[in-house]
């Protein structure tokens, strides 16, 4: 181990400062202007011309417009509210963005925009969870470890059937996430379906949300990374075998996988395990670090397919490439692993530097775009699809492990984790 340790911290201290934050994505997108097609270059929906005008009849909308200013009465109310024209701007503009039938591509008002600013500074308000919508139902991608969502039990893949007693049928991600949102302290209901248990009712209280990334467990008296037996986070286990739990690839994740991998290599073991099950994302580029450190350089790690509007882009290993034949790595994914989870996993996977073990991932592979409409206003845009470096798109279905083995309410009685048990028998083989 003294070799690969030298050569680890040689290469480690140059990674300071190498996550790029133009490669934002929750569950996979971009901040900035540099992939913008002529007609993005619009800054509101009527003050400004777009480069290329479309062959459509405009007539309806400013005949719908007219009527409404001129007829619409508001429903009876002790203090009716007048819907200014901005507004209904906004409204527009939201409704542009759901025609297209595509659950990420969203439109952000005002007050949506500070929440989703909050949100990509990793600290908000809320329950704690990420959603997306599978076979056209809201759906829960994964709880985030120790939040209100956590505690109260919510599992990915739990689907949202109401919240708060409204039906999420025909809802979009944006207007789920706008009525589970809320003040600290306050409670919101949800109704939700769970396979193999039917239907239920949970309260969750909201509170502030701070984004775990990964949790190293140090001994007091070694300062060694240890867990101790049946505990979680990140260490090495009794049995030898060393864990790192990724909880997200937040904007200081790639620092802080660094400092796990290090304190991988001074623990002296050739056995890793990655858990991201229920990793719902975030930075491209982390996830295209983090895999460097197993690839040479050059190696693909994930290809992006933007339909024929622009050439195919291909992100590239780095090339740390610190381990050897003897390292034995097993991922772990299961339906809670989305976006830069999926790519980190595909690449290790395809390059045979790690057997996959769990269940299938989410699917989450687009990308999209922020593009800013107004100084208070974005829209978040699909400008292309992700695929592993074998050529399989992430969205069709996610990943399918090496070794599939379900979560379900009987195998995890107790506190029981049958994935990470096969985990570690394979490597104890």
């Amino acid at each position: 181990m003294e070799e690969r340790s030298s050569l680890f911290g040689r290469i480690g201290a140059a990674l300071g400062g190498l996550v790029l934050l133009g490669f934002v994505f929750t569950a996979g997108f971009y901040f900035g202007s540099g992939h913008r097609s002529p007609i993005d270059t619009v800054t509101t929906l009527f003050n400004k011309e777009p480069a290329v005008m479309p062959d459509v009849d405009f007539s309806p909308f400013w005949l719908a417009w007219t009527t409404i200013n001129d007829k619409f009465v508001p429903v009876a109310s002790s203090t009716p509210r007048k819907v200014s024209d901005q507004e209904k701007v906004y409204g527009a503009i939201a409704g542009l963005t759901r025609s297209l039938g595509d659950p990420y591509t969203i439109f952000f008002d005002p007050e949506e925009e500070k929440i989703f600013q909050s949100e990509v500074n990793n600290e908000f308000e809320g329950v704690g969870m990420e959603i997306g919508i599978k076979n056209n139902i809201i759906t829960v991608v994964a709880p985030l470890k120790d939040t209100p969502a956590f505690r109260a039990g919510m599992k990915a893949g739990d689907k949202i059937l109401k919240i708060d007693g409204t039906s999420t049928e025909n809802m979009g991600t944006d207007q789920a996430v706008q009525k589970i949102r809320g003040k600290k302290g306050t409670p919101v209901e949800l109704q939700v379906y769970r396979e193999g248990e039917g239907e239920k009712t949970v309260t969750i209280v909201r509170d502030t949300i701070k984004l775990p990334t990964i949790e190293i467990k140090k001994d007091a008296a070694t300062g060694k990374a240890v867990l101790k037996k049946g505990e979680s986070g990140t260490g090495l286990r009794p049995d030898g075998i060393f864990i790192i739990r990724l909880y997200n690839f937040g904007g200081n994740s790639a620092e802080m996988f660094q400092e796990a991998l290090q304190a991988f290599v001074d623990s002296g073991s050739n056995k890793l395990i990655l858990d991201l099950r229920g990793n719902p994302g975030g930075y491209l580029e982390s996830a295209v670090d983090m895999a460097s450190w197993f690839l040479p350089k050059d190696k693909v790690v994930v290809r992006e397919n933007s339909g024929g509007r622009k050439p195919d882009l291909t992100y590239f290993s780095k090339g740390y490439d610190i381990f050897n034949a003897n390292l034995k790595m097993i991922v772990m994914v299961d339906q809670g692993s989305a976006s830069a989870s999926e790519i980190l996993a595909g690449a290790l996977s395809e390059h045979g530097i790690a057997k996959l073990v769990g269940q299938r991932s989410f699917g989450k592979g687009s990308v999209q775009e922020l593009v800013k409409l107004t100084d208070n206003t974005s829209m978040k845009i699909t400008i292309a699809r992700w695929f592993t470096p074998n050529g399989i798109s992430i969205s069709d279905g996610g990943l399918k492990p090496d070794y599939e083995i379900v979560a379900t309410k009987d195998n995890t009685a107790g506190g029981k984790d049958p994935q990470l048990d096969k985990a570690v028998s394979l490597l104890l083989k």
